[in-house]
């Protein structure tokens, strides 16, 4: 198998939320995207948290039940989100997605956000890998 780098499979347009964004907003990009979390980064593109749509609902459902508060993505994020850098190996990050929880990696260089990577876009690479050993007769 070639050994391809996260940056020739990262998705290079990722959605994100905004620090200071209302939850209720974020939830809204998830759902339009069918992802279920993204990266939060700040004014400056710098990636600081990860949010999920676990994240999300304990605040929504305080929020919808009481009608009241706007909790905002700073509130309900993970301030240490896993990243991956674009020059890292899509072999190495398919062994730590097998061991570790994330399904969603941001792609940060110099600590800014420059794509994403899904558990998805990892197996739509070891599927190709996969029928072209079929194909070739390797094994």
């Amino acid at each position: 198998m070639p050994d391809y780098s996260v940056r020739e499979v990262m998705q290079r347009n990722p959605i994100f939320g905004r620090c200071g964004q209302p939850v209720v907003e974020v939830v809204e990009t998830m759902a339009r995207h069918k992802v279920m979390g993204m990266p939060v980064v700040d004014k400056d593109g710098h990636v600081v948290g990860f949010i999920s749509e676990q994240d999300c609902i304990q605040s929504m459902l305080a929020t919808s039940y009481f009608c009241e508060g706007n909790p905002v993505v700073d509130d309900v994020m993970s301030h240490t989100p896993l990243t991956v850098s674009p020059g890292e190996s899509v072999v190495d990050l398919a062994r730590r997605m097998g061991r570790d929880k994330p399904k969603v990696y941001p792609v940060v260089e110099e600590g800014k956000l420059v794509g994403l990577i899904t558990r998805s876009d990892i197996l739509n690479v070891l599927r190709k890998e996969v029928l072209a050993c079929s194909t070739e007769g390797r094994h």
